[in-house]
């Protein structure tokens, strides 16, 4: 798909949040003027356009601040500026550096985890599709050994993008799916480890010691390569999205994020909040089901597709 169609898509997918933040805007900044009522007013846009919090206290500050610093001028149109400035700030925060990724050892191994519905087996083979454009030979690893359909769609998955699969069986240990699809990466000198995992509610401990459990087993078996832990999120869930990464987080420790099925939600802003809350770099975003449908996240494009007047 070329870069313009995806840009497009995500547009559209965001048409409902830039909606919201438009027509809020419009109606707060219409009064052309830049005192307490208008700024209560503007933090109630943003707060629900699922900015959150702290997310809309930094935009008010920054935009206070820009004001009285004569940076930006107190009507609409300044007020716009500074909070579009402002939240496109706090995007390019959760952008990864070019040369984040790169790392001698190979392979690359990278645990996905994430609550059921979030589309991880599908981001998976996604990534897999890409990288093997790419000209990588990446391995899909089928880990959720709790629920059998997990292993099945990840097969076809494989199948789809072409890429060699390792299975457990329903019920198996996952830890040691992971740890043989390790070693036989190894001996294929295949370039990428994409590892599937159970998704049952982020809250029950059974699940969080599982993946624990695996990345301590995967980091002994080859400490020398770059291991990554990534959470999907589905962005439909707004405020739940942030619960999500706080437990993942502190349980196994998070090096990147995942948003999918942008192309359905009026809580775009949710990206915002995650991004200025966590810290964390967003990896992809994804606007559909279809196999080209996960690009690589750029905040300079989102924030455009996010906030740009019609």
């Amino acid at each position: 798909m070329a870069e313009d169609g995806f840009f497009e898509r995500m547009r559209l997918g965001l048409q409902k949040t830039r909606d919201t933040l438009q027509q809020g805007l419009g109606t707060v900044l219409s009064r052309n003027r830049a005192d307490a009522e208008t700024l209560e007013e503007l933090e109630e846009v943003l707060i629900m356009a699922d900015l959150g919090a702290a997310a809309t206290h930094k935009v008010l500050q920054e935009v206070e601040q820009r004001v009285r610093q004569h940076t930006i001028a107190p009507d609409g149109e300044g007020l716009r500026e500074g909070v579009v400035d402002t939240i496109s700030e706090i995007l390019r925060s959760a952008t990864p550096s070019s040369d984040e990724r790169q790392h001698d050892a190979r392979p690359w191994v990278m645990m996905l985890v994430g609550v059921n519905g979030v589309g991880k087996t599908t981001t998976l083979g996604k990534l897999a599709h890409q990288f093997r454009g790419a000209g990588e030979r990446p391995l899909i690893v089928a880990a959720d050994t709790f629920r059998a359909a997990a292993i099945e769609q990840a097969e076809i998955w494989a199948q789809r993008a072409g890429v060699d699969i390792i299975k457990g069986q329903a019920g198996g240990d996952a830890a040691a799916v992971a740890y043989d699809a390790l070693q036989a990466a190894k001996a294929r000198q295949l370039s990428q480890v994409l590892i599937d995992t159970a998704g049952r509610l982020h809250n029950k401990i059974h699940l969080m010691d599982e993946l624990k459990k695996m990345r301590r087993v995967l980091a002994r078996a080859m400490p020398e390569a770059l291991h990554d832990v990534w959470l999907v999120l589905d962005a439909t869930t707004g405020q739940n999205a942030v619960s999500q990464v706080t437990q993942f987080h502190e349980h196994i420790g998070l090096t990147g994020l995942v948003l999918t099925k942008l192309d359905s939600t009026a809580k775009g802003g949710i990206v915002v909040n995650i991004a200025d809350q966590f810290q964390l770099p967003i990896r992809y975003i994804g606007i559909g089901e279809g196999i080209d449908d996960l690009r690589p996240f750029e905040a300079t494009s989102f924030a455009q597709a996010l906030l740009a007047q019609e």
